[in-house]
């Protein structure tokens, strides 16, 4: 006898990603809904923009787009009912908090702790990436932040979100959020409800 169960959905996602922002705050509730699992895929924009010749985000090498996006999000975080406020550093670094995001990336904290790294980014207007801004999200979770912190600066953890980037590459993600389910990509937040709409269909067994 042959059951059905839903898609799991990957979101790859950078903290330094504004239209990440607005997937990782509303992903888990509408999986939740639709039946899906939500597999996080923390990983770094910037080898990517690098294996395509650009030295930053095409939202600041290309002014026309940069200030349609500044525009763009505070319509799509009022339509959300989302907090913002444009960071005064755009993008932000954000190696420490994506290494902490890999090294948890299966723990049952994994969502909390992204919301509150993107809330901290683009709501609050703070560093994300010092180890004591680090820490002192995953001590407001309850979690040992010294402990967490020490494996994901661990060789084995670098090496491993390293790995991340060549795959993200292979797979031919070119920007954030992306999404796969079953091998389907869908690019962008504006995507996300294609997501999971695919992930609630039924995949036989």
């Amino acid at each position: 006898m042959h059951t059905s169960t839903p898609a799991e959905l990957e979101i790859w996602f950078d903290f330094a990603s504004n239209y990440s922002y607005l997937s990782v705050m509303r992903i888990e509730d509408l999986a939740r809904r639709a039946g899906a699992r939500v597999l996080w895929r923390p990983f770094l924009l910037g080898p990517v923009f690098q294996s395509f010749g650009w030295t930053n985000s095409p939202f600041v090498l290309q002014k026309a787009k940069g200030e349609y996006m500044w525009r763009d999000i505070v319509r799509e975080c009022d339509k959300y009912a989302l907090p913002w406020r444009r960071p005064a550093e755009f993008s932000r670094r954000s190696l420490l908090p994506v290494r902490v995001a890999l090294y948890g990336e299966q723990e049952p904290w994994i969502a909390e702790f992204c919301r509150r790294v993107m809330l901290r980014n683009f709501s609050a207007d703070l560093d994300i990436d010092a180890e004591a801004s680090v820490a002192a999200v995953l001590a407001e979770m309850g979690l040992d932040a010294a402990a967490i912190i020490a494996s994901a600066q661990a060789d084995e953890n670098k090496r491993k979100l390293r790995a991340r980037g060549e795959q993200a590459i292979a797979l031919g993600i070119f920007g954030a959020p992306t999404f796969f389910v079953a091998g389907e990509m869908f690019w962008g937040n504006d995507r996300l409800d294609d997501a999971i709409a695919r992930a609630a269909s039924p995949v036989p067994d």
